[in-house]
């Protein structure tokens, strides 16, 4: 019998009216919804089935909408009756995974995610800072052009090792500027410059790291009563002292997105369930190994329907 993985997206994978489903039909998951707009103070539901998309779209919104919306289809997905034997996040979704792992309090996450948000937008001044989406490179190859580039003045690092084929740069806007006119040199197809609000994980969030510390300090964690696999180090964490490094550093580094699925396989997983809006992930994860199980549990519709097939199978 294989091991069986929990994963939660991050920022890209939102969508107005998203949970609203699971909100309307199940009691447990709305309480979730409702304990975020008490615990942030003001109507994150409202934003998150309302919109308007550009307002979801702004990270310090973006993160506890996710966060909350993956924690209502945790609750709902508890039907299933199934447990992980190990939960992963994509950058954001790490703090969905830590919440499922009973590590870090909901509330405290929900305040913790929309703070970062908050320190992310505001780290470097708009415009100056970008992501693009290298499809086709090698690792290595685009690693050492982003250093030649960075060396030249203008920084530009790996910021999501996502799935073979798929890297995203992050930097300066000259310096991602540069990745996507070279990208051929390290034998990619094309690059794709990302509709987003800065230069996420990589150096330039350092300023907004060194805030999250802060607010980490303050929150009380306990250890994982699952093994998190953590972004920067693609290994299990279980241990709070740890988990407040890793979600620091985090901010700043590349999302080893590709070496967590890797990893997780290697140690027997081969069932990954995604909880949350989208099926970004199950994409991700197929690309790095085509024979495992993936399932995506984001709406009422899709819960239901895993239960079905599971009803058939077991009964």
């Amino acid at each position: 019998m294989g091991k069986i993985a929990f994963v939660f997206p991050g920022q890209g994978s939102q969508s107005v009216g998203m949970g609203k489903d699971l909100y309307d039909a199940q009691p447990a998951a709305k309480a979730y919804f409702d304990r975020a707009d008490e615990a942030l103070g003001f109507a994150l539901s409202e934003v998150i089935f309302q919109g308007p998309d550009d307002q979801l779209k702004i990270t310090y919104n973006t993160q506890p909408a996710l966060l909350t919306t993956s924690i209502a289809c945790l609750e709902a997905f508890k039907a299933a009756g199934v447990s992980p034997d190990y939960v992963a996040g994509h950058s954001l979704g790490e703090y969905s995974a830590l919440v499922a792992a009973g590590a870090l309090g909901f509330e405290d996450a929900v305040r913790t995610v929309r703070a970062r948000g908050e320190f992310m937008e505001q780290a470097v001044p708009g415009g100056l800072g970008a992501m693009a989406a290298v499809l086709g490179a090698e690792r290595e190859a685009l690693a050492a052009l982003c250093t030649a580039i960075t060396e030249g003045g203008s920084v530009v690092e790996l910021a999501n090792v996502n799935c073979p084929g798929q890297i995203v740069v992050s930097g300066s806007k000259e310096g991602v500027a540069a990745v996507v006119e070279r990208c051929k040199e390290a034998g990619a197809k094309r690059a794709i410059p990302l509709e987003v609000s800065g230069p996420f994980h990589s150096s330039l969030m350092k300023p907004a790291s060194e805030r999250l510390a802060s607010v980490l300090a303050a929150v009380d964690m306990q250890p994982a009563a699952v093994p998190v696999v953590a972004n920067v180090t693609a290994r299990e964490v279980t241990q709070p002292d740890e988990i407040r490094r890793l979600l620091v550093e985090q901010v700043y580094s590349p999302v080893l997105w590709e070496d967590t699925i890797a990893y997780l396989i290697g140690e027997g997983v081969d069932t990954f369930i995604e909880l949350g809006s989208g099926t970004v992930l199950a994409g991700l994860i197929k690309k790095v190994d085509k024979s495992v199980k993936t399932v995506s549990i984001g709406s009422l519709e899709a819960l239901n329907k895993y239960l079905e097939v599971e009803q058939h199978v077991n009964g």
